[in-house]
């Protein structure tokens, strides 16, 4: 990209063919959601005692908050350890986890009976600081608030000195252009405490979803379960954050019909090997230690969904990030990336709801259509509202004839 590119609203077409079909079931996912809120979860879910969680909690959350890792990724690569040159990918990553992040929230108050009080550990007097659940939801809330902290560098940098509200709204001008530049100033001074602190927070909250199955361990396959569960959910974050990056980087500039950051690309693909391999030799180690191996046969579902996890999901791309001429290659690193990618959704699901075996369950849960509706319909406006912002906000870095 050219030395006087710069990050600009993409100039395109807000509604195509595709995003057509996206908003048809964002429009039924979200329709699907209300009834869920109005009628509660026994007429919309197939939810029991046994099975108490599903496709919400193990897609919507678990796997949502996984993938949304970019951010905390990307800013450490360029904030902490000082690699500038991929200064490019912080905004898109920045948006990706902090509309996962939102999403995630808003699909766990769809998993919530009384969602209405999911305000409750805000206050004090409500804590409980022996449970695992009330960190993870903590950490959340706050990084959450650090994520759009953060953005708001970006819509100063959008609206300051071109608001021109109308009409009679014009006498909020100047008191807007205020605002602008007193967080253009203040922000500058003290965003590195925020990246830290979502560094940090990612960290905690990633480790912590692991510890919440530490709970079960007869509820768990021993295949998947074990006592560094946390250690593997953070160290499986850490792994997908760059293949996440270049995933939805080549699926926003194909759709938005940018210039293709290859040449970041292929440099973090040189990085994601050195974090895969640590990844993948700790899962090895860990069953070698556990004496779990021979727990793979016979092959059963199960037992073949933990399979291509590892393989799929670590090895392949592991090696395929090895090979110059699939580092070269755009399609090649979109493969592996997206290797990775259903890697760590598939570890979430097997987790959450394949290893898991209530002991007095009389039946194996399924989602109903409606649960499968409400997780499609937030990915479909996850999608919208990000192809929106790029619209709007200066996200990507463009030449200016591209402007």
């Amino acid at each position: 990209m050219s030395s006087h590119a710069a990050a600009r609203p993409v100039r395109r077409p807000f509604f195509s063919r595709g995003t057509m079909v996206v908003a048809t079931v964002a429009a039924i996912g979200i329709a699907t959601y209300l009834a869920r809120m109005v009628l509660g979860l026994e007429k919309v879910t197939n939810l029991s005692n046994p099975y108490p969680w599903g496709i919400w909690i193990s897609i919507d959350v678990a796997t949502g908050v996984a993938l949304a890792a970019g951010g905390f990724t990307s800013s450490a690569l360029v904030y902490i350890f000082g690699h500038e040159k991929y200064h490019p990918l912080i905004r898109p990553a920045l948006v990706t986890a902090m509309l996962g992040y939102t999403f995630v929230v808003i699909g766990l108050l769809a998993d919530l009976g009384r969602y209405y009080d999911v305000w409750h550990p805000m206050l004090p007097s409500m804590w409980q600081g022996n449970s695992v659940l009330f960190e993870v939801g903590m950490c959340v809330m706050v990084y959450l608030g650090v994520l759009y902290v953060e953005f708001v560098p970006i819509a100063v940098e959008r609206f300051r000195g071109k608001v021109a509200l109308p009409g009679a709204l014009s006498a909020l001008n100047r008191l807007l252009e205020g605002v602008l530049r007193l967080a253009d100033v203040t922000l500058h001074r003290f965003l590195g405490l925020f990246i830290v602190a979502g560094v940090v927070l990612s960290c905690l909250h990633q480790s912590s979803l692991g510890t919440l199955m530490l709970i079960a361990p007869t509820k768990m396959h021993p295949l998947w379960y074990t006592p560094v569960m946390p250690a593997f959910f953070l160290m499986s974050a850490i792994s997908v954050g760059f293949p996440m990056i270049i995933f939805e980087g080549t699926l926003a500039t194909r759709s938005f019909g940018l210039q293709s950051e290859l040449r970041l690309f292929a440099g973090l693909a040189r990085i994601i090997p050195f974090f895969l391999g640590i990844y993948g030799m700790a899962r090895v180690v860990d069953l070698t230690l556990r004496q779990a191996w021979h727990l793979l046969w016979p092959l059963t579902p199960v037992t073949l969904s933990f399979a291509t996890e590892l393989v799929g999901g670590i090895f392949l791309p592991l090696l395929l990030f090895l090979l110059p001429r699939v580092r070269k290659s755009p399609t090649g690193l979109f493969v592996a990336a997206t290797l990775v990618v259903l890697g760590v959704a598939l570890n979430r699901v097997n987790v959450f709801l394949v290893a898991y075996t209530p002991p007095f369950a009389d039946q194996t849960d399924f989602p109903s259509v409606f649960e499968v509706l409400v997780t499609a319909g937030l990915i479909s406006t996850l999608v919208l509202v990000y192809r929106g912002i790029a619209m709007v906000f200066p996200i990507f870095e463009q030449p200016e004839h591209g402007s």
